[in-house]
């Protein structure tokens, strides 16, 4: 017997069972699967959007949030939450072509190529409102490291990539080619917590994550997840 069987048959013994009847696992299992709604976690409010931001927010997650038309305003919006931290206004840009075209010298930010405790700002392509998540696939222009390696990761998310639940996510990255080499789901700033209680932030990653929602709702049906 393995180590599995054992510990399960001390579990069905618990429970009161001698032996667990595969055929109605398997039957319970496809009803969960035919109804997913019913397992799925409600949502605060009936929007994606909204409920993402609730989350997002709220002490499990503790990011800061700006929120802008387009995404021509992210420079401004990084050059406010700059200032507003007091921070050095050198920032490391995700090399996605749709950053690198903004006018980042009129809002005041200065661009360099260091990102090991610095500033970064990058570009999710997708945001999973269930759990406040924020979701990089690897690719040329969206570095890994950008997620680890800074002190502070400034990340813009447009609000029409943003879906209700984790399967939403899966369902959207079947539809948008070949699986990338890493997916990265982050969900809030790192962080570790002692035998005592006590919230270490950066511990392991950014200390500080503020998320720039653009909106640009007008645009949505012409652009890809993460565009």
């Amino acid at each position: 017997m393995t180590a599995r069987e054992e510990i399960l048959g001390d579990v069905g013994r618990a429970l009161g069972r001698t032996a667990w009847d595969k055929a109605s696992i398997a039957a319970e299992a496809r009803t969960l699967l035919e109804a997913p709604d019913a397992i799925r976690p409600s949502l605060p409010t009936p929007s994606a959007v909204e409920s993402f931001l609730q989350r997002v927010v709220g002490p499990k997650v503790g990011a800061t949030v700006d929120r802008v038309s387009s995404l021509a305003g992210l420079p401004g919006a990084v050059a406010r939450f700059l200032a507003e931290k007091k921070l050095d206004t050198k920032v490391a840009l995700q090399p996605t072509a749709s950053f690198t075209s903004l006018d980042w010298a009129r809002a005041g930010v200065m661009l360099h190529n260091e990102i090991n405790e610095g500033v970064v700002v990058g570009l999710a392509r997708w945001g999973i409102a269930e759990t406040g998540s924020l979701v990089f696939h690897s690719a040329a222009d969206t570095p890994i490291l950008f997620n680890f390696l800074p002190a502070v990761n400034i990340v813009a998310v447009h609000a029409h990539t943003i879906v209700p639940h984790m399967e939403d996510y899966a369902t959207a990255a079947c539809s948008v080619g070949s699986a990338p080499r890493n997916a990265c789901l982050i969900t809030g700033a790192s962080g570790t917590t002692d035998i005592e209680g006590s919230l270490v932030k950066g511990a392991h990653g950014p200390r500080d994550l503020h998320i720039v929602l653009v909106d640009d709702a007008a645009t949505a049906g012409s652009l890809e997840p993460g565009t």
